[in-house]
């Protein structure tokens, strides 16, 4: 049984008699200056398509290199923003977004790189792998992120960095740590990308059996045609063909309706709860989320864009554009500017069943249609006009029950298989973090 101590610090807790505290800072090599090293602010328009490898926050994962983006700095910027190279086997840390303080090891994927300011580079004759294991605890980063200010993007000083304290063995107790620690992690790791590669398995059988089930129907031996679509391919035989604006009252609330009307009457609790973007995720409406809300009156003033009988909602701009669910609530919602509604007139409620229509739209037909839509412009959106103008199948009205039935079982059993290989993953991470936390301070010995 090894002697422990205090080490002072509330997250590291007890470590070996022989093992010590130190800061960031402190582990730095004396002999190279400047061991936290950035240039002046590199701007967009500095970033070019060859030259240096210029690396962001992004790039610095919890414990792991990102290779994300495709940017550059030219040699005449590098020179001129007084930059400063890093290379594969730097240890680099983030000073900026979740987690703080992270870490990552630089690989030889290029001969250079030159870091973004909120980057930076420890160079250090410890085990690097050891301390980017350390920087993985939670208590380090929640220590990290304690230090960290900023109102709207919050970062932390590189003196405050400097100071974070880590628990520190000797240098053979700390390759002794990393070398146990790449073996189990890298088991762990494996086992969880083996259930994230089940996942998206998953995800596209469950696309499949949707595009299959709205394009084709359920009778596996029905005759087909050409829908003459590319994206589309061939459909039932027996199916229409139409337009949604045909059946359906497409709409949205206009900017200028926002800014002159609704913005200012806006709060954290009220009578009408307003629909964002991140309320609507594909096929489920999410109401737990919403956070703002506006009076009656007001909702009455934009009645068009209020919601009040059962709809389709669908994100028309921004990174989840494309995304549908049904909303059928018996109170009263309204749609904020990022939101469209498509309601089935009355006149065709029996010709159009509107969980039929959200899988179609999320399906492979409809998703082509609205890629097809969105990136005719240069900032990706939805107008009302397109979203009417996409084409849908149109099943006999109780051919689409029997198929929405179907989908409702079978995504759910999908989802579920999904939702059991997520927690899985949670627990392994959780897993990961403990043994992680447990080395890293010595309360396991290796």
């Amino acid at each position: 049984m090894r002697e422990m101590k205090d080490s002072g610090i509330e997250w590291i807790g007890e470590i070996p008699k022989e093992w010590e505290v130190k800061k960031i800072k402190q582990l730095s090599d004396k002999s190279i200056e400047n061991s936290f090293v950035d240039g002046d602010w590199i701007e967009s328009s500095d970033i070019t398509d060859e030259g240096i490898r210029y690396l962001t926050t992004g790039n610095i994962g919890d414990g792991e290199y990102k290779e994300q983006g495709n940017g550059f700095v030219s040699k005449d910027t590098f020179v001129k923003l007084n930059c400063k190279y890093a290379y594969s086997g730097d240890l680099v840390i983030s000073r900026l977004n979740t987690p703080y303080g992270r870490s990552c090891i630089l690989p030889d994927n290029y001969s250079e790189y030159v870091l973004a300011v909120d980057n930076v580079i420890l160079r250090t004759h410890s085990d690097k792998r050891y301390i980017c294991y350390a920087t993985q605890c939670d208590g380090y980063q929640k220590a990290v992120e304690d230090n960290a200010k900023g109102t709207t993007m919050k970062r932390i000083s590189r003196t405050n960095l400097g100071n974070i304290l880590l628990p520190f063995p000797s240098v053979d107790t700390q390759h002794r740590i990393a070398d146990y620690l790449d073996d189990k992690c890298g088991k762990i790791d494996r086992y969880i990308e083996q259930q994230k590669q089940v996942i998206e398995k998953l995800k596209a059988y469950k696309q499949s059996v949707i595009t299959e089930a709205v394009t084709k129907g359920l009778d596996p031996i029905v005759p087909m045609k050409d829908s003459g679509v590319e994206w589309i391919g061939c459909i039932n035989a027996s199916y229409a063909f139409t337009r949604i604006g045909r059946l359906c009252f497409v709409t949205k609330l206009a900017g200028f309706e926002y800014t002159n009307s609704m913005v200012n009457n806006i709060s954290n609790h009220g009578e009408i709860p307003i629909i964002r973007a991140q309320n609507v995720r594909m096929y489920k409406f999410d109401k737990k989320s919403i956070c703002e809300y506006i009076d009656y009156s007001t909702s009455l003033l934009l009645n068009r864009c209020s919601v009040t009988a059962k709809s389709l909602l669908m994100t028309f701009i921004g990174a989840g554009i494309g995304d549908v669910c049904v909303i059928d609530e018996k109170n009263r919602y309204h749609l904020a500017p990022n939101v469209a509604k498509i309601e089935v007139r009355s006149m065709f409620k029996k010709l159009l069943v509107e969980e039929f229509l959200m899988y179609y739209l999320g399906s492979d037909a409809g998703k082509g249609e609205i890629s097809k839509i969105s990136k005719a412009s240069a900032q990706p959106s939805l107008s009302m006009e397109t979203i009417r103008s996409i084409q849908i199948t149109l099943p006999p009205y109780n051919e689409q029950v029997s198929i929405v039935k179907y989908l409702d079982k079978k995504c759910y059993s999908i989802d579920s298989a999904i939702e059991k290989k997520q927690t899985l993953i949670d627990k392994l991470n959780g897993y990961k973090k403990s043994v992680i936390y447990e080395v890293v301070t010595g309360k396991k010995e290796v």
